[in-house]
């Protein structure tokens, strides 16, 4: 038999038969893997307490001959458990793990796993704000994509300036001076950074101001519902 061992997300359970679940999993080289986990409901498995959701896993596996192949033996490396305390935490990590799944190909990269995988840690430290990383992960689900904003010329190719207002264009995904515009400074630079290669963990100690999160949130969402047509 031809076993592999890698490590691992659940990105989905589906109960089937009288005892065995479909799995479909993230790993960072093997992309999607589609698993059968056989008797895994029954109460003396010893497959269930390495299937966790909001956890990383050591599985091993056989590939199957189709589309679905089989969990051999499931481990976990670390259990985020402060998740499952906090429900505004538990809604967020579904629909995290739900838009990254909707929104990957079965061969996905391993940035993608690294990307969750930092916003379950995220999620796990109280001290992170879930708006942030709602936010975070969005932006950089645009950027992987391919989908980041131009946020540092408006589209005539001029700099933008700190003293300026500026308004933000869908159509060139950038932002254009306006004298009524919602937008200054502060806001390109949070951009800057949520695109960049700051963690939530990290924005979350820099401090931004509330109410610049909250401006930014449904232009990042925005964002995210035009280019990925969520």
């Amino acid at each position: 038999m031809n076993q592999q061992t890698t490590i691992a997300i659940v990105l989905t359970r589906t109960d089937f038969g009288e005892a065995d679940r479909i799995l479909t999993l993230l790993t960072p080289d093997h992309g999607k893997l589609r698993l059968m986990a056989k008797g895994v409901r029954r109460i003396k498995s010893k497959l269930a307490g390495g299937i966790e959701l909001f956890s990383v896993s050591d599985v091993t596996f056989l590939r199957g001959r189709r589309e679905i192949g089989t969990l051999i033996s499931a481990r976990l490396r670390r259990h985020y458990g402060h998740i499952v305390a906090d429900i505004r935490r538990v809604q967020l990590g579904y629909d995290l793990i739900k838009l990254l799944n909707k929104n990957t190909e079965d061969e996905t990269g391993a940035e993608y796993f690294t990307l969750l995988e930092h916003a379950l840690q995220a999620l796990d430290d109280v001290t992170v704000d879930v708006d942030v990383i709602r936010l975070w992960f969005a932006a950089q689900l645009l950027r992987m994509g391919g989908h980041s904003p131009n946020l540092q010329t408006d589209p005539s190719g001029h700099k933008l300036e700190a003293d300026a207002a500026y308004a933000f264009s869908f159509d060139s995904m950038a932002f254009v001076p306006s004298d009524h515009g919602r937008f200054a400074a502060d806001h390109v630079k949070f951009l800057r950074l949520l695109f960049g290669n700051y963690g939530p963990t990290m924005l979350q100690k820099l401090r931004v101001r509330t109410e610049i999160v909250q401006a930014c949130a449904p232009l990042v969402q925005t964002m995210l519902s035009t280019s990925l047509r969520i």
